[in-house]
Formats: structure tokens, sequence, C-alpha cells
């Protein structure tokens, strides 16, 4: 075998290298000729179908400009679909908000339903045609032309608006209305908006145009906690839809628009002059003859009286929202939508919740210029007995019990003094009440002066202000560093609350010591019963146990719910609630003593009097009560020690009747009355002197004179302070104007008003 020499073997790789250069430049030209070949051969092609000029601008560009813009509204509108389509992923969309429950209160007896019960009995064809034509001629009136959007009448709608400078007719069609009840909530977004339009075309594609209407006219609210027209017959008029005359049926799909404005068992006038307007929409729209409709104009219908029937909606629309949220914990292979639930409400409690709250707005309202209350009412377990989310839930469904957020004020201090203890404080540990700043926050007490030395009992029986921030920046633990050590310090106190069970953002500023964030009603009530629970939480719950409609066993509070947990030391719970029992024998809540029963329990009145607040409890119940108004415009000067305190003590004197009285952990056994002892306890009650009506409205410059008299009693007074010793002379009337002149600043504002002030002398 030959053998190559080195000199040989670089030579021949070199020509190797030369030939593949050639070979690829080779083949790119070829290549780029070939190109210019095809694209010389393409446009001599294409410029047979040149056109210039004018026709270029009348035609050609106008369809290129529509093409492109036509694609992207295409990818525009795929964008949009998507989430709209992601709400028809259930294979089950159908039956999807179809839960039907029945409720029971704690002791079986029924006290009302809620949710869509299918009447699949009375199939379209036995509607009544005069309700078929009444619904089509004001819901939708070309229902059975269109393809799910009317775009002719949204066009008609949103000129009608325009000209009335408001919204007077509505643009959705009955597809668009069923797509939001099937699928949506009533939130007024154009999301919502786009999906309800997407969703509209989707069930045209699925559904016959009679199915869609039936499916519209079964599961369309209806007021009075009814859905569908045939519920809604029976609860208005006692009879079935196949039995409704003209009248009835104008009513009836007058509900569509304002089921719970134009309710007849709640308004009568309005929902009569609602069927007037479904008779001229008969009219207008050709179904029938002004003669036709006449005998229904002059014989309008009438409702069954159901004003005595007084059903706790406010707490059935909690424990149906409670019952939704449940079932989606049930094995998906479950397939029950008809359930018997039994809840943990009291009726007898509830109508005195009810009754009270009505009783103190009716009487003191208008003088406090109070609108609204809210109160929730559980037992320690967590379980609510009675709920008010409002003043009228037939003016307004909103529950402020629930829903609401409002601030605390003062009510937020008990979770500043809990984790005080927890940290090595005692109730007997001394605290100066002296000024502190956060930067330019200065927080300042109701008189604005300060008392000096005294124990923690003291500061919350006289709802201090100044002592809260300071407990915030010791328990902090960072020498030398005040803001840092508040903020941690406020971090822990955040902690604490969350521990006792509350959820709602707790945004973290200066001011949250003394009540500045937002809690609702029910968790704060709720939150409070760790202290008379040896410092264990529960979750608040108003469904015991759920069935089936034939009987069956599904779920059980005490098996399957929350266990509940240690969320403070037991030691602190008891010196908790023996703080805050002087609070209610001699500090700011003395209207909410109860004769023979240990209570405990902290008042609250926020920013110029926006909110006032009482949260309390015993050995068996917790319970909060808040008053203010939706706007969050301020009241009349009203504290937490008046109309709160006072409902507290009314519901609490009527929950209480028959029970055997628990011991109060850190305060001791209450003295038991018996059941028929108790309402002449009451009525023998030593209620304050001064009727929870307003304070008295001094001039301005008698204002200036008590101001310049209490500063003066107030300076001689601190040299004679004993440390732990109150001087209050409270007696839960409102302070007079003088002292309730609030600086700009949060600080004061959260204090409570109603904690008492340095004595005066006449």
């Amino acid at each position: 075998m030959r053998q190559i020499v080195p000199s040989e073997w670089k030579r021949r790789f070199r020509h190797f290298l030369l030939d593949l250069d050639a070979r690829i430049d080779s083949t790119l030209f070829s290549s780029a000729v070939g190109l210019r070949e095809l694209w010389e051969r393409y446009s001599t092609f294409m410029d047979r179908f040149y056109v210039g000029r004018w026709k270029r601008w009348v035609f050609v560009e106008p369809i290129s400009e529509g093409a492109t813009i036509g694609l992207a509204g295409l990818v525009l509108m795929l964008a949009l679909a998507i989430p709209a389509f992601r709400e028809t992923s259930d294979d089950d969309w159908l039956k999807k908000s179809d839960l039907a429950v029945s409720f029971l209160d704690r002791y079986g007896n029924p006290i009302g339903n809620r949710g869509i019960k299918h009447n699949d009995s009375i199939p379209l064809e036995d509607f009544p045609d005069n309700l078929i034509k009444a619904t089509l001629a004001t819901e939708d009136r070309r229902f059975y032309d269109h393809f799910g959007i009317d775009i002719a009448g949204t066009a008609r709608a949103l000129v009608t608006n325009a000209q009335a400078g408001g919204v007077r007719q509505g643009g959705s069609s009955i597809t668009q209305q069923l797509a939001k009840n099937l699928f949506l909530n009533n939130e007024r977004t154009i999301e919502r908006k786009v999906k309800e339009a997407f969703l509209a075309i989707w069930l045209e594609t699925r559904l016959s145009k009679n199915e869609i209407l039936k499916l519209y006219l079964d599961r369309a609210y209806m007021g009075g906690g009814t859905f569908g027209v045939d519920g809604a017959a029976h609860f208005y008029f006692n009879k079935s839809a196949r039995d409704v005359n003209l009248a009835e049926s104008a009513m009836l799909a007058g509900l569509f628009k304002a089921p719970t404005k134009y309710a007849p068992h709640i308004n009568l006038p309005a929902a009569r002059a609602r069927a007037n307007v479904v008779l001229d929409n008969l009219v207008d729209a050709g179904f029938m003859t002004e003669g036709q409709v006449f005998g229904a104009r002059r014989n309008p219908a009438n409702a069954v009286d159901r004003r005595d029937e007084n059903s706790p909606n406010y707490y059935l629309d909690y424990a149906f929202d409670e019952m939704r949220k449940l079932v989606l914990t049930f094995p998906k292979s479950y397939t029950e939508r008809v359930f018997v639930v039994r809840t943990a409400i009291d009726m007898n409690v509830q109508h005195a919740a009810e009754a009270t709250v009505e009783n103190q707005l009716r009487q003191f309202g208008r003088d406090y210029h109070a609108t609204q209350a809210a109160v929730a009412l559980a037992d320690l377990d967590g379980g609510v007995r009675a709920m008010v989310g409002g003043r009228d839930y037939g003016a307004s469904q909103f529950n402020r019990a629930v829903d609401a957020m409002r601030q605390p004020g003062s009510s937020f201090k008990p979770y500043v003094y809990a984790t005080a203890l927890m940290n090595g404080y005692t109730p007997k540990s001394i605290v100066v009440d002296g000024g502190v700043c956060l930067g330019n926050w200065c927080p300042q007490n109701y008189g604005r002066s300060h008392s000096g030395p005294m124990t923690l009992t003291t500061a919350i029986t006289r709802s201090i202000n100044v002592i809260p921030v300071k407990l915030s920046i010791a328990i902090g633990g960072i020498p030398r560093n005040q803001w840092e050590s508040a903020k941690k310090g406020r971090a822990k106190i955040v902690e604490t609350a969350r521990k006792m069970g509350i959820t709602a953002p707790l945004i973290d500023t200066p001011s949250l010591p003394i009540g500045s964030t937002e809690v609702s009603v029910v968790e704060h009530a709720v939150a409070y019963a760790t202290f008379p629970n040896k410092g264990r939480a529960v979750k608040p719950h108003s469904v015991l146990e759920v069935r089936t409609g034939t009987g069956d066993l599904v779920w059980r509070w005490d098996r399957d719910g929350k266990k509940p947990t240690q969320a403070i030391p037991a030691s602190v719970a008891a010196d908790m609630a023996e703080m805050m029992s002087h609070v209610v024998d001699e500090g700011t809540a003395r209207r909410a003593r109860l004769d023979g029963i240990p209570a405990a329990g902290k008042t609250g009145t926020t920013n110029a009097f926006r909110d006032a607040w009482f949260v309390g409890y015993t050995g068996n119940f917790t319970m909060a009560v808040w008053y203010g108004n939706d706007d969050y415009s301020s009241t009349n000067r009203m504290t937490g020690g008046s109309l709160p305190a006072q409902t507290w003590h009314d519901i609490m004197v009527v929950a209480h009747q028959g029970v055997e009285i628990r011991d109060l952990p850190g305060v001791g056994a209450g003295k038991k009355l018996p059941p028929d002892a108790v309402a002449a306890a009451n009525a023998n009650a030593k209620v304050p002197e001064v009727n929870p009506g307003p304070p008295p409205i001094l001039t301005r410059r008698g204002a200036n004179i008590l101001v310049r008299v209490e500063k003066l009693f107030d300076d001689a007074a601190k040299t004679a302070i004993v440390p732990g010793k109150t001087s209050s002379n409270d007696t839960g009337k409102p302070a007079p104007p003088s002292s309730v002149a609030f600086p700009d600043s949060f600080a004061s504002a959260t204090s409570d008003p109603a904690a008492p002030v340095p004595p005066r002398k006449n």
C-alpha cells in the first residue's frame, strides 16, 4: 500500500474544500437566477390584473383594507370569545345553576327556599298565549328573527337611552339574558357584556328558539325568592302559570326587568304601573289591540298579601351562598341537585333581631341620621343563629352583615391587646398615656388630652387611642427604630386577627391598631368567639346538615366541618374576657349590661361618626352590631355605646331565654334566671338615665367655654391621678360637642367617642 506523505494529504484536503466552495457558489447562483425568472413570470402574469386610476381606489383598495381589518377583527373576536366559551366547559352546563335548596331552622321547621327547581310538567305550549306575547313584547319582540343578538333592537335602545339621558330600554335579547342567568353574574362590566354576546350565539347553535324561551321562563328570577313564571304565579297569585289571565300575565312579564322593584307583594302600585307598560308594549308590537287589553287596564291584577310572611331573606341568601360553595366540595360523580338543609338559625332570636333593629331605627334613626344596621349573632361553635343584613330586604338585597366592609374603630383594639398579652404584658401592666408620633401621624385621644400611667385594663375600658399604638411599637421589639418596630408589631397584630378568623384584607397603616382597616360584621362577631372559647377560633357558618330530597344524609357540620383551632392561649383569652368585662360594667358599653349574665365586649366609633359598633359575647353567644349609612355619610354623633350597645342588649336578652347560662372564662358564672323571670328582669333593668337619642347641640361659644373649663380641671387632676384607677363618669351618653372636635388626621377619628372623659364639676 502506497503511503501518503503529509504534504500530499494537505494538498488533497485543500482541493476538496475548493470544490465544495465552488459547488455552493454555483448552487446559490443558479437558485437566484431561477427565483428571478419565477418572479418575472409571476409579475408578467399579475400585470394582466392590474387596475389603475379610479378603479383601484374605488374597488381594489377598499376590498384589500377590508380584508385586512376583517382578519384582525376575527383574531380579536377569537381572543374575546375564548374566556366566554370557557364558561361552557362543564359538560353538565344545562344543570349548572339548577341547585334547589329547602331550608329548615335548627329545630327542623321550614323557613324558605332558594335556587331554581325545574318544573318540566308545564311544556311551553301549555303556557297561556297572553303570557308568551307579553314576555316577547316587553323583552324581545324580534326573538324568532335574530341569531341571538338583536342588532336592530340594540341600536333602538341606544338611541332611546341617548335621547332620554339615561337607561330607559335594555338592549339584551332573551338569549343574552338566558346566557347571563346560566353562566354569568349581574355585574355591569364590558367584559360581562362581551361574554354574554358570545354565549348567546353559542346557545343559539345548541338549542332551538322554543327551548331557549322555555329555559328563560323557567329560570328568570321573579322576586320574592322565586324563579320562573310558574313559581312566581304560585307565589303572587296562588295559581299555576297555566291559569293566569291577561292582567296577571302583564304583571309577571313586568317583573323580568326589575323583580325586586316591581314585586307586587312589596310595591303593588309600582307593579300595576309596570303591568300597564307591558300592555302598551303588546299594543305597540301589534300582538293585541287596544280593545283586547282594555279589560286588563280596568281590572288590574291583585297579588296575595304576604306582608305577614316574615322570611329571613338575608340569612337565606347567606346560607344559599354557603351551600353553593359546599356543593363544589362534593365528589364530581355526585349528581344530586335538590337538597334539604338544616341551618343554625333560631327564628325566635331572628325575629327579635329584626324587630329590635327596626324599632331602634324607627325611634332614633332620624335623630341620629342613621338609615341602616347589620347584626350577626352566633353560638360559640360559629353557627350563625340570627342575621340582619339591612333594614328592608325588599328595598335592598345587599347583605351588610356579610358583604359590607366597614371600619371597626375601637372594636378592633381587642386584637391589639390580645397580641400584647401574648408578648409579655398582663392586664395589670402599667402603660403611659402620653404623646407618640409615627412620622407625621400623631394619634389623639377623644378629649385631646392624656391621663398618664394606667393599666391595660383601664386603657381598654376607657378606649384610649394612644395605648394601642404604643403597644404596636413595643411588641415590635426593635430598639431605636420606632417606625420599623411599629411595622413589625402591626404584622403580629394582623397575624393574631387572622388566627382568630378575620379573612378581610387588613391594610398595614400606622392607624391599624385603632381600627382603620375594614372588616365584615359576621367575621368580626365570630372572631370574638375566640375569647369565650378559651382561645379556640371557629369559622362562621349557617349550614348544620345537608340531606337529599329523599332524606339521605350528605354532609354534617360536626362531622365534616372545619374543626376549631387554637388561635391564642387559653390564659390570654381569659385575661381578655376579664379586661373587656369592665367595658360593659363600667366603661363605654354600660347599656349592654345583662342582669345575671356575665358579658364582655368593645364599642367602636369611626371617623366623623360614620360607623358605630358594639361587639360582645357571653358564655353562650357572640354578636356584632353595626349602625351607619350606605353612602358613608356621617351619623349625628352616634357612638358604639348608644344604639349598638342597646340593640345588643335587647337581642341578647331574647337569645338567653330558657338557656343554661354558661361560665365566661376569666369572668365567672352569672346568675341563672328562669325563663319567666328573664322578661321581668329585662323590663326592670337599669338602663342608663339618658335615652339613646342624639346629644344636645351647644353653640360654638358655649363649646369653647367648656373646652377651657375641661382643660383647667384636667390640669388640676393630673397630680391626683392614681395609676390603674379610672375616673370615668360615663353614663353611655355621648360627650358634648366641646370634646368631639376631631382633628383632621385619622388618629382621633377612629377613637371611641363614648370613652369616658375627665369628670367635670358644676
